[in-house]
């Protein structure tokens, strides 16, 4: 509810406080006096359009502050939760508006936007003017107030979950069909590129053995007259193992007579005569297994030239081709494959819509047998307030599939008719100020338990009539006061005499 309201420097008021208690709260005095003010004020808090013509004049800035106490789990407090704000204790909504027409706004003393403002005052205070399209007035909260009517909150949560569901399906029908139609633009060059590689079949690796290969076949006058030029040298007229053997015999034969002393010579010449050994096996072993064939140059370059020509096209390296030719397999097999896996697609997005279909249908059905009761009791309650000729009417149109939605596939509008043989029409735009102002007081009588926030406010409901009627809208108001903190602004005396709490508002010169 809200607790308090303080104003500073608004049109004619320069400073004010207010405390508001629970009940009903009336707001007297003259035409003109300022009670319009009040509401201004206190819609400046609410995340109204910020005006320079609310600066008093002569101030430098104006600001409202409005508090509000709230029950734990109130939707207001979800909302602050959700925008990462302070939402534990006491609600405070400040906004300041500078002369210039600038405006900031405040949120328990941290810094908001006027759009939070104005969704949070759709969960605190709910204004019904005369010729404003708030509060019940508005067309988008219709369908809300009517399920919250008829009970139809859970029915209307499976309808939004089951729209959630038949979307996530249609999602991702629309995702594979998307990927299966390129796949299908892609699989004439996927079918040529992996026949390709298949053909070529190529192996990590590959390149640098085959680049090595063709640096040694590019080099093959070199390397063969390298070793050859070696084998002559170890060879020649007399072959270095030759001569190594003859000295190794010579130094044995001396060594008998030589007490040891060329032990180690005998030593280094064995090793000598070993390694020369296997240095002449080596070299015949290379040029044994060199093939310097000429032909095999050409079919070394050719395979090399075209693996980094593939590797080019596809914009990857040599050693990555068996990697992709994998990757391009498998695309074209998940084309292949693709049907089955669209088809189990189609068919979970059907068992989804259908789902979606059957429960918003149920609430279609409920929705048309409590728009009937909505209209009844509404119907009821016009002959006190001197609406007796009107004809309240709950429209439930079911609408087109584009247009379904989570809370289901109906359109729902409240009409009135005020005079007899006239077609029905929206509130706002058929009833006049003061026939709005009381049908839409006995629709909340109505609609008390549904979908409303703590605190109302009726800005001059009994505007035009007086007598019975007046005091039977003092009557609903009062009785609403048992549900809700109630303010209203009036100028009869039928409905300020139903008041807890009475402000009665003055305007007066004072030194001009």
């Amino acid at each position: 509810m809200l607790t308090a309201l303080s104003i500073r420097d608004v049109v004619l008021i320069d400073r004010l406080d207010l405390d508001f208690p629970r009940g009903l709260t009336v707001l007297t005095g003259e035409t003109g006096a300022g009670k319009s003010i009040l509401l201004d004020a206190l819609g400046l808090a609410l995340g109204a359009r910020a005006e320079q013509r609310l600066v008093r004049h002569g101030a430098d800035g104006a600001s409202v502050t409005a508090a509000f106490d709230l029950p734990a789990g109130h939707p207001a407090r979800d909302l602050l939760t959700e925008q990462g704000l302070e939402a534990g204790g006491e609600l405070v909504l400040r906004r300041v508006l500078s002369a210039d027409g600038g405006s900031r706004a405040f949120v328990n003393d941290q810094p908001a936007t006027a759009g939070l403002l104005k969704q949070l005052a759709a969960r605190l205070v709910e204004i019904q003017g005369q010729f404003e399209a708030r509060g019940l007035v508005d067309p988008s909260t219709h369908r809300t107030l009517l399920d919250s009517f008829a009970g139809l909150d859970v029915s209307v949560a499976g309808v939004r979950a089951a729209w959630d569901t038949w979307q996530a399906a249609k999602a991702a029908e629309e995702e594979a069909e998307a990927a299966y139609a390129e796949a299908r633009r892609e699989e004439d060059f996927l079918r040529h590129a992996v026949e390709e590689l298949d053909t070529l079949d190529p192996e990590p690796g590959e390149e640098e053995r085959l680049a090595e290969s063709r640096s040694v076949m590019m080099n093959r006058e070199k390397l063969i007259d390298g070793l050859n030029d070696a084998l002559r040298e170890i060879g020649g007229d007399r072959d270095v193992t030759d001569r190594l053997q003859s000295a190794l015999k010579a130094v044995e034969r001396a060594a008998q007579h030589a007490g040891g002393a060329f032990d180690d010579a005998i030593a280094a010449l064995e090793r000598a005569l070993a390694e020369a050994t296997e240095a002449q096996a080596a070299l015949e072993a290379a040029g044994a297994e060199l093939d310097l064939d000429p032909s095999r140059l050409e079919e070394v370059e050719d395979r090399l030239f075209t693996l980094r020509e593939i590797a080019r096209k596809h914009r990857v390296a040599v050693d990555e081709l068996p990697v992709l030719r994998d990757q391009l397999a498998e695309k074209l097999a998940l084309i292949e494959g693709q049907d089955e896996n669209r088809a189990k697609l189609a068919e979970a997005t059907r068992v989804a819509r259908a789902e979606y279909v059957a429960l918003a249908e149920a609430v279609h059905t409920a929705r048309m047998k409590s728009a009937e009761i909505l209209r009844r009791h509404v119907m009821k309650e016009l002959p006190p307030l001197k609406l007796d000729k009107a004809e309240f009417h709950v429209l439930v149109r079911a609408v087109e599939e584009d247009s379904w939605g989570p809370a289901g596939m109906d359109r729902v509008a409240f009409e009135v008719a005020t005079n007899p043989g006239t077609p029905p029409g929206p509130l706002a735009k058929i009833a006049s100020g003061g026939e709005l102002s009381r049908l839409m007081l006995a629709l909340r009588v109505v609609l008390s338990g549904a979908g409303s926030a703590p605190a109302l406010v009726f800005d001059e409901v009994d505007s035009g009539v007086g007598g019975a009627t007046a005091a039977a809208v003092g009557e609903r108001l009062a009785a609403l006061a048992g549900d809700f903190q109630v303010l209203v602004v009036t100028h009869s005396p039928q409905v300020a005499a139903r008041g807890h709490f009475h402000l009665r508002v003055e305007k007066e010169d004072v030194a001009g």
